[in-house]
């Protein structure tokens, strides 16, 4: 079997918790200014407009826009239903950088670090560039190359991303993994001849989300250091 040679990952509840983060981050910004919110309903709400607005991009019913712009758009709509229409221009600006403050999941940066003394290791987000970069200095993400939907002006699981990332680094599908915690995400780069590792994710939506269904991937693990392990010894 070809040699794994690079590993892109997801980002958003595959390497960093969105949820908890944005409810802890909002909660915390919240309270000293007496500013009292669903936070974990906004959060799930904001959750819900993600893919919405990229399809929106996808079928031409609005331009190209990068994720930071769909974020605040998203978030426009939604501050009136959580009592937040009184946030001022400053503010909403920060509330929209949460999701440049994402805290990784506690074994992602270990893991991370692991694989970068293995092969090349980074994102392949729908998050564009700078985003990605705040998040990653933030958060210590060791990431030797970010991949930003704006680099291709497409999101996954358009063809254009994961293709688009192998051409960069010059290197065929079968050489490149993805992992991820979604089923549809590694099923897009599979057909697309990458291999693939899933990371279980079970509390990525909460305490009462939906399991992600199974799928006939290369790896199927519990953590990036579980696949961290496996590189490990696949490489002896």
């Amino acid at each position: 079997m070809t040699p794994v040679r690079a590993i892109l990952f997801d980002v958003f509840g595959t390497v960093v918790d969105w949820r908890g983060s944005l409810i802890a981050d909002l909660s915390a910004w919240g309270f000293p200014r007496g500013i009292e919110a669903d936070w974990a309903g906004l959060a799930d709400a904001w959750r819900g407009e993600y893919a919405p607005s990229m399809d929106a991009v996808r079928r031409g019913a609005r331009p190209w826009t990068v994720l930071d712009e769909l974020h605040r758009a998203s978030l426009e709509t939604l501050l009136p239903r959580f009592g937040l229409s009184g946030l001022n221009d400053a503010d909403r600006d920060h509330v929209t950088k949460v999701w440049q403050r994402l805290d990784p999941w506690p074994d992602s940066v270990a893991g991370l670090t692991r694989l970068k003394r293995l092969c090349t290791i980074a994102p392949l987000s729908n998050g564009n560039v700078s985003l990605l970069v705040a998040m990653a200095r933030r958060a210590g993400l060791p990431w030797d190359m970010v991949f930003g939907s704006d680099l291709f002006r497409h999101f996954k699981p358009d063809p254009e991303t994961y293709l688009g990332a192998c051409g960069l680094l010059r290197l065929e599908p079968g050489e490149v993994m993805l992992a991820a915690a979604h089923a549809g995400d590694l099923a897009a780069a599979q057909r697309l001849g990458l291999r693939t590792a899933f990371i279980a994710r079970p509390l990525e939506h909460g305490p009462n989300g939906t399991p992600e269904p199974a799928g006939a991937w290369d790896f199927s693990l519990a953590s990036v250091e579980e696949l961290a392990e496996a590189m490990e010894a696949a490489q002896g």
